[in-house]
């Protein structure tokens, strides 16, 4: 069976043994969260692939999971959208379990997907990944939220500086899903931008709330890695809020979100 999803973060029971192909990107906990629904393989988007190679960094860790793994180029299908993947998308990059398979780059992602089909079910377990959400605070200033997923944002984070490890597409392409609470900032990664400027696809509907928007480029920060945006991303698109608050593409995240947060901001 083939489960699609245009994030990992929505599974249902029904993912248990499926092949589940997402929007998602290719990095590590996008890939924990298939290897705890009991995906039998998974296809993502490989965002441009980036920093230490994050944006296809759920393919070892998966293999080391005995979890058949692939992903989709960027420049071939909207990130968020697997109606785009199935679609137009073409395989990038595989791990070898795979490619025994038969995967290869190269392939259609609805022909690797039906390759994939014939994978067995891993009896592994994921091991524990790091905390994935840290609040940092400032006296009588803004505090920074670090979350590796948009979806682990909380209510309580309205009015504070959003620092995401996902992608700056749009989930399925809906505006409304951009981001769950009004917050005074939101960071994303831009996972290589890619086909139709659709790693950036947050940026306009945020504006269109209030809400200065940014995304730091794959070459500079690892995707899925909220610590690494915030300490290496380097700004590469921001929307006109954020622009005129001072930011601007080849800053460094940090000095400018040193600024936001301050008291007097």
């Amino acid at each position: 069976m083939i489960y699609y999803a245009d994030t990992i973060t929505k599974l249902s029971a029904d993912a248990a043994g499926a092949v589940i192909v997402s929007g998602s990107h290719g990095g590590v906990y996008p890939a924990y969260l298939a290897a705890h629904a009991r995906a039998a393989a998974v296809i993502l988007n490989d965002a441009g692939v980036g920093k230490d190679q994050a944006g296809i960094g759920s393919l070892p860790y998966l293999a080391e999971l005995g979890i058949a793994a692939a992903t989709v180029s960027h420049w071939s299908c909207r990130i968020g959208s697997t109606d785009d993947m199935r679609a137009r998308g073409i395989v990038s990059h595989c791990n070898e379990l795979a490619a025994r398979l038969g995967v290869r780059a190269g392939d259609a992602c609805a022909v690797a997907a039906g390759k994939l089909e014939r994978a067995g079910v891993s009896t592994a377990t994921p091991p524990p990944i790091r905390e994935a959400r840290e609040l940092r605070r400032t006296e009588g200033g803004r505090t920074l939220v670090l979350i590796d997923s948009a979806s682990l944002v909380e209510p309580e984070d309205a009015g504070q500086i959003v620092v995401t490890g996902s992608h700056g597409g749009l989930i399925g392409g809906r505006p409304e899903k951009a981001l769950a609470v009004d917050a005074y900032a939101a960071v994303y990664h831009d996972a290589g931008v890619g086909i139709e400027d659709a790693g950036i696809g947050r940026l306009p509907a945020l504006e269109a709330r209030g809400i200065a928007a940014l995304t730091v480029s794959a070459a500079s920060a690892r995707i899925g890695d909220a610590r690494s945006v915030l300490d290496d991303g380097v700004i590469s698109f921001a929307n006109e809020r954020a622009l005129g608050l001072g930011a601007r593409p080849g800053m460094a995240l940090a000095e400018v979100l040193a600024r936001w947060r301050a008291p007097a901001a």
